[in-house]
């Protein structure tokens, strides 16, 4: 008796016909089932019925704009979501991952970046629910026994410190904003103290890095946030 093969669903989010059409062929190689949705009702109905595992969206949308269709999603899923936009603006960047967006990718951009971020997404998911041990590199991070090695080195972090790595591991590969890191290390008191963040996370990569300098594990996204080093 064979094993049925789950193919990831994927829900295309886009009113303009040629970007629909361009995500379908990029798409078309037998590893997804695609739906497409081409306003924000459609997009919120889909993300119901056909319970996808990613979730392509532009932010200009006719009725609805993106961001308030990634906050009525996140009420009820985490399902991945990567917004696809021509709004390069950090300000639209931000808003969109502190609304709940997984990662974003500004148009035009290529075929195998988007099959990467596509990989990292559905990969977190699967990792989130099957391995309590991250591995990048030399790094290994033990979660159910809240170890952290660099080879055969065990390291020796604060409270504070481990909290902020455990976040990012588990996000590997998403973006995470500076609120959304100060709100939940800190908690929301502390959502206009960048700076107890830099010094975290400088103090972070001086234990976790060769050369704090040029970070290979803890990437900076340049007036956003952090994404923590994911293998594509």
């Amino acid at each position: 008796m064979s094993k049925e093969i789950h193919l990831p669903r994927i829900l295309i989010v886009d009113d303009e016909p040629a970007i629909q059409r361009f995500l379908k062929t990029a798409l078309a190689n037998g590893e997804f089932v695609l739906f497409q949705a081409e306003n924000g009702h459609g997009a919120l109905a889909a993300a119901v019925t056909t319970r996808p595992d990613v979730i392509l969206l532009d932010l200009g949308l006719p009725d609805l704009d993106g961001v308030e269709v990634i906050k009525r999603i996140r009420q009820w899923s985490t399902v991945p979501i990567i917004v696809l936009s021509v709004r390069d603006r950090e300000a639209d960047k931000v808003n969109a991952l502190d609304a709940g967006a997984d990662d974003y990718l500004t148009k035009p951009f290529g075929v195998g970046e988007l099959l990467a971020r596509i990989r990292v997404v559905l990969r977190r998911a699967l990792q989130q629910v099957e391995e309590p041990v991250f591995r990048v590199d030399e790094l290994q991070v033990d979660l159910a026994r809240r170890l952290v090695k660099i080879g055969n080195d065990v390291l020796a972090l604060t409270p504070t410190e481990y909290d902020l790595l455990r976040l990012l591991v588990t996000n590997a590969g998403k973006v995470l904003t500076h609120r959304q890191i100060l709100k939940q290390i800190w908690g929301a008191a502390y959502l206009e103290q960048p700076h107890v963040l830099r010094v975290n996370i400088s103090n972070l990569r001086h234990k976790l890095e060769k050369d704090a300098s040029r970070p290979r594990y803890i990437l900076t996204e340049s007036g956003v946030g952090y994404r923590f080093k994911s293998d594509l």
